[in-house]
């Protein structure tokens, strides 16, 4: 039987696009992992999606997973979006034309983590008072880079 685990992901940048973190906390049962990391250019989508993946990839085996996001784009982007993606050769419409997808390495790693596990995305409303929301957030921000620039005496 596959174990059941509860995910919250968020994901944070300091400028968008600058530097930004992304975080998860992954619970089952009594057990609790939280799971963070940051990048020096990025967007807070990409942060987003980073955190979902990150947080799948931490699974050692196949889980019936809960995956909470204060994020429309990447609970949008899964549960809508990504099926016309593939079936349009991984292209978005805009009106007529079809554009690249935004993230699509993200996309294509999520969407391969996603068909190792049964996965469910609820979306929660952040700043809310959930407390694992807020987790995820203070843990993505303390997860962006500092950037440390040298004055002109270096």
């Amino acid at each position: 039987m596959p174990k059941r685990v509860t995910i919250y992901t968020d994901g944070a940048c300091s400028g968008n696009p600058g530097p930004g973190g992304w975080a998860a906390i992954l619970e089952s049962g009594r057990e609790c992992k939280e799971i963070s990391g940051g990048e020096g250019s990025t967007t807070n989508n990409r942060m987003e999606l980073l955190a979902a993946i990150e947080a799948l990839k931490a699974l050692l085996r196949p889980a019936e997973v809960d995956l909470y996001t204060d994020s429309l784009y990447l609970k949008r982007g899964v549960t809508e979006w990504l099926p016309q993606w593939k079936g349009n050769g991984w292209k978005r419409r805009n009106g007529r034309r079809l554009l690249p997808v935004k993230n699509e390495d993200l996309w294509r790693e999520l969407d391969g983590l996603v068909g190792r596990h049964a996965v469910a995305f609820h979306w929660l409303e952040g700043h809310a008072g959930t407390e694992e929301n807020e987790r995820c957030d203070a843990l993505a921000r303390a997860a962006i880079p500092v950037s440390r620039t040298k004055g002109p005496r270096g």
